[in-house]
């Protein structure tokens, strides 16, 4: 672990999202340095510059980047087709890498994942579950560690998006499984994540419904729909790499809505909804106890106590973030992953955590497909294979 003296950093895939990631690390740590990036077409690296981030050299591809430059870090911002190869090759030149969510795409790509983990070790990772350094999360784990709402039996949660948010993602490359994985991977695994922590407990078995309702041939007039000023809803946000220009007649493979029940091993229940054409933005976990029931809205960045009787009034706390740069967790993240990385105090996710959260929303992709019921033992028991060996 370095603690002193400038740490450099690489990266594989300058996207726009690591980009921020990079710019809160920086405010966190102005000694970091970025050497070099590898990206054909790098649209987060004016993001970095007009903040006065030089992104170092470019660099055709990866493995020779890191083989000249020999970098700290590798972060990985590629589309996550990409991870599992940027993530092993960051391994294999010795350096520890940093990936977005998330941290790989398939089942096969986790066993793959588990068995360089064996040889490199499980801090060799680190992943971006963002929504780990919410000031939110951290109030909820409070209470709920706590016991104040007793014991928890049951909870739900939710993700609603913005109709432009959700043609964007029927635009962008992650409207391709091949590229991004399915809708519930690459939008709300780190939300599965939070689940598992607020459970306490793996999944055991897994439900879903859901598919292509919305942004379908027989919704294309929603698409005549201007704002005020004239502008075009359903083409606002900016597409990236591989951008197709349809939204109601997309080659888009993912779904659009799904539902999820989850029933964890210790018996605690969870029911999942996401949409992304809400009028109504939300993402909401409300949490019913023996003692009490807790509602934490990231939107609003409010938390809500009452008594299970409702014999006090209701306790609420607030906390000063907006819905950008994830309801204050970006900028909360940036200074964990400085800390962690230059003084070596704990990253609040373990890599583990991402590959568990990635294989609950496979399981529920799973079985939206096939109609049926997901037994997850068996998957628990294969990561815990590969991880170890035997």
């Amino acid at each position: 672990m370095k603690t002193s003296g400038t740490f450099s950093i690489a990266v594989a895939g300058l996207g726009r999202r690591i980009a921020t990631v990079i710019r809160n690390l920086a405010a966190a740590a102005p000694h970091i340095r970025i050497v070099a990036h590898a990206d054909p077409a790098p649209v987060g690296r004016s993001t970095l510059e007009k903040r006065g981030l030089d992104v170092g050299a470019a660099y055709a591809d990866v493995e020779t980047m890191l083989a000249a430059e020999k970098p700290d870090l590798l972060m990985v911002g590629s589309p996550n087709h990409l991870h599992l190869d940027h993530i092993s090759a960051g391994l294999a030149a010795g350096a520890r890498v940093f990936s977005e969510k998330p941290v790989v795409r398939t089942e096969e790509e986790t066993w793959a994942l588990a068995r360089l983990l064996r040889e490199h070790g499980q801090t060799s990772v680190l992943v971006g579950l963002v929504l780990r350094s919410s000031p939110l999360v951290a109030a909820v784990t409070r209470r709920l560690g706590s016991g104040g709402i007793g014991r928890l039996v049951s909870f739900e949660g939710n993700e609603h998006l913005h109709p432009e948010h959700g043609a964007f993602l029927m635009r962008d490359w992650r409207r391709h499984q091949a590229h991004g994985g399915s809708f519930l991977l690459d939008k709300c695994c780190h939300d599965f994540d939070l689940y598992r922590l607020f459970a306490g407990a793996l999944p055991a078995r897994v439900a879903s419904f859901g598919g292509r309702s919305i942004f379908t041939p027989e919704n294309e007039a929603l698409g005549e729909r201007r704002y005020a000023g004239g502008e075009v809803p359903y083409e606002l946000w900016r597409a990236g790499w591989n951008a197709g220009e349809c939204v109601f007649r997309s080659d888009a493979d993912v779904a659009d809505n799904q539902t999820a029940l989850i029933e964890y091993e210790n018996g605690v229940r969870l029911s999942f909804h996401a949409n992304t054409h809400a009028g109504i933005l939300q993402r909401r976990w409300y949490f019913a106890g023996t003692d009490g029931a807790m509602e934490a809205d990231l939107v609003t960045n409010r938390l809500t106590f009452r008594d299970a009787l409702g014999t006090s009034d209701p306790q609420t706390e607030e906390f000063p973030a907006s819905i950008e740069g994830h309801y204050g967790s970006d900028e909360q993240m940036g200074r964990h992953l400085a800390a962690h990385l230059l003084d070596g105090a704990p990253f609040p996710v373990q890599v583990y955590d991402a590959m568990v959260a990635g294989l609950t929303v496979m399981a529920a992709d799973r079985a939206m497909r096939e109609g049926s019921v997901v037994d997850c033992r068996p998957m628990w028991e294969r990561l815990e294979k590969e991880l170890r060996g035997r």
